[in-house]
Parts: structure tokens; sequence; C-alpha cells
């Protein structure tokens, strides 16, 4: 499985309202874009989320995340959250709002 297409179905509502948002198959998953910039994804069973450097190294204080590492080598900014982690909405919507808020501060591409 390239990513779990239930976790994509729980993301979507999250971006229909987001101006600027374009969804996108990329690493063998999917992506969902803000003003161009890659926002989170869903990657085999994971969320991938960008927050940044500051808030990434607090997430991954956090159970069930990672570092975004699927090639050897880690993308600074980056976390993966395993799905299991993401029992119900509000949680899930946490994660969400973090890696928008990081991403509004990224120029438009």
């Amino acid at each position: 499985m390239p990513y779990d297409p239930a976790l994509a179905d729980r993301i979507r509502p999250f971006f229909r309202s987001q101006p600027a948002c374009v969804e996108k198959k990329m690493f063998g998953g999917i992506g969902f874009l803000l003003g161009g910039n890659m926002c989170v994804g869903v990657w085999k069973e994971f969320l991938i989320l960008r927050l940044g450097p500051e808030q990434a190294a607090t997430a991954l204080t956090q159970p069930g995340v990672k570092a975004f590492d699927i090639t050897g080598k880690p993308m600074r900014g980056w976390v993966m959250v395993d799905a299991a982690d993401l029992h119900d909405r509000p949680t899930l919507q946490a994660w969400i709002d973090q890696a928008i808020h990081f991403v509004r501060t990224l120029p438009v591409k």
C-alpha cells in the first residue's frame, strides 16, 4: 500500500476551505499543498507534516512521532505521525492546524 486512503479521506475536509490548496500524488503517497508549498501528506500509514525546525523538534518528543525520513536522509522541519496515534478528529485537526500555520508563513510559489 503506497498510502492509507482512509487517512487521506480524513484529511481532505480540513483543506476544502483552504485557499490555493492542491492535492497531488507525490513520494509514493499523496500531498496537500498550500500556495505551492507542501503542507501535509500521507505516506504508507503515516501523516506527514511540515512544521518548521522548532515545531518539529517539539513534536518529536510526542508518542508516535518520528522524523520524516523515507530516503535515509531526514527532512529538517518535517515529521511523521503514525495513523494509529490519530485517534480522533481533534487530534488530527491539531496536527494539521500546526502545519497550516507554518506553511502560511512561507512565500507562495
